[in-house]
């Protein structure tokens, strides 16, 4: 337990420290496919069903973010390669987010709850389960053709 709070209480500061120090932070989020259906994560300290991702680090290609990502997320086996599918911004305060989000196809992963990723779902994409926040319905209904790309997450 100690282990998770000094991980968490270090992410922050690193998060804070480079909010402070530059106005923009990249995140990779994956549209994770398998057989028709998409993961959705429900984390430890966010609310809601999420898509897997999270911070690129300094000098790290996204693609290869969101794939360490999947892996400490969802335990992440193997998949194809990611392919873009866009590109979003986000404000919060005065920072901005830039958010690349990948499909991810044919994946194969073992999940097991760990200190960030408390459950995981796969869903139909047209009908995702209640929690599930605006950005997040946007994005699947783009996915599903029901919506034209926007910029704004």
């Amino acid at each position: 337990m100690r282990r998770f709070f000094e991980r968490v209480l270090i992410n922050s500061a690193a998060h804070l420290r480079a909010m402070l120090l530059s106005p923009w932070d990249v995140g990779a989020a994956a549209i994770v496919e398998q057989a028709g259906r998409v993961v959705l994560v429900r984390h430890s300290y966010k609310s809601g069903w999420l898509f897997p991702g999270g911070a690129v680090q300094r000098g790290e290609p996204p693609a290869e973010a969101v794939i360490r990502e999947l892996k400490e997320e969802i335990g992440l086996k193997q998949s194809a390669p990611p392919q873009l599918f866009g590109i979003y911004t986000r404000r919060w305060l005065w920072a901005t987010n830039l958010i690349l989000v990948y499909r991810v196809r044919d994946a194969v992963f073992a999940f097991q709850p760990n200190w960030e990723i408390r459950e995981v779902r796969l869903i139909d994409p047209v009908d995702p389960p209640q929690g599930t926040g605006p950005a997040i319905r946007r994005r699947l209904r783009e996915l599903v053709g029901e919506a034209i790309p926007a910029g704004r997450w």
